[in-house]
């Protein structure tokens, strides 16, 4: 459940950043708040049909192999995650910029009010697609139950208005970085541990070693079953008896992940640096 808030969180969080912004910018326009409705409307009906095509996916997957197939799922979803991160690392303080500068250029008449739809549609669509692929591998990594990820997603959802409107208004003072900072991290230990149960699935495939299994084995302290357990392995991924390559996925990721998003904002700092200079 907690995975699943967080990831809605995330999303919705950076929807809702863009579409505050950009209100926020075109105050006193008229007739702009149905451009921004029916942007926000259009994303959501793209996001309905990524998450019907991962069904029309999965019916196409039944030869595959179940074992295969939720290791796949999970291996795309890990990718996106990486991207999202490292690309969050190196771009995510532009995108306040670029928001405000658009809807700056609607108000200003530079540029249509129907740009207005085409932004937010896009936004929406981009975070509600990336949300449906993440939900689903937290669904075939088998961290959650449906009662839970509804839940947990209703959270995150709540969770990320909550803020976004809070944001809109300019109530909250806290910068937005230190929020993306925080859930980078925990998305980083999420994007490890699926890794780690797509190589558990590859492992019942017969595709890969196990690499001793398990590797240890603390079920008697903290077991995959209890409330604790619970949390922590829907959050970074915990398993209390994993097999050697699970171990080997996690670490690899987690630090991969961690040295690029580290590269990224090294070279988005350099870049401004230079930027700065040269004006």
């Amino acid at each position: 459940m907690f995975g699943t808030s967080l990831i809605v969180f995330r999303e919705v969080l950076e929807a809702a950043m863009i579409i505050g912004i950009i209100a926020a910018a075109t105050q006193g326009i008229p007739t702009r708040g149905r451009w921004l409705v029916g942007g926000t409307l259009l994303g959501l009906a793209g996001s309905a049909l990524v998450a019907a095509s991962m069904e029309v996916i999965a019916q196409f997957a039944d030869g595959v192999g179940q074992e295969v197939f939720n290791a796949s799922i999970l291996g795309v979803a890990v990718l996106m995650l990486a991207w999202h991160s490292i690309w969050m690392a190196s771009r995510g303080r532009e995108i306040a910029t670029e928001a405000r500068l658009i809807g700056s250029a609607i108000r200003g008449g530079q540029k249509n009010l129907s740009m207005l739809l085409v932004v937010i549609a896009i936004a929406v669509l981009r975070e509600g697609a990336e949300t449906v692929l993440f939900l689903y591998g937290v669904a075939v990594s088998g961290s959650s139950t449906f009662l839970e990820m509804i839940t947990g997603g209703a959270l995150g959802l709540a969770g990320g208005v909550a803020v976004g409107v809070t944001l809109y208004l300019g109530l909250l003072r806290i910068p937005v970085r230190w929020f993306f900072t925080v859930i980078s991290a925990l998305v980083l230990l999420l994007a490890a541990g699926m890794a780690a149960q797509a190589a558990r699935f590859l492992v019942q495939a017969d595709l890969l070693p196990s690499l001793k299994s398990p590797l240890w084995d603390v079920s008697g302290v903290l077991p995959n079953e209890s409330a604790v357990g619970a949390v922590l392995h829907g959050l970074v991924g915990y398993d209390a008896h994993p097999a050697g390559i699970q171990v080997v996925f996690y670490v690899t990721v987690a630090v991969v992940i961690a040295a690029c998003m580290r590269l990224a904002n090294q070279k988005q700092s350099v870049f401004k640096s230079q930027l700065q200079v040269t004006t």
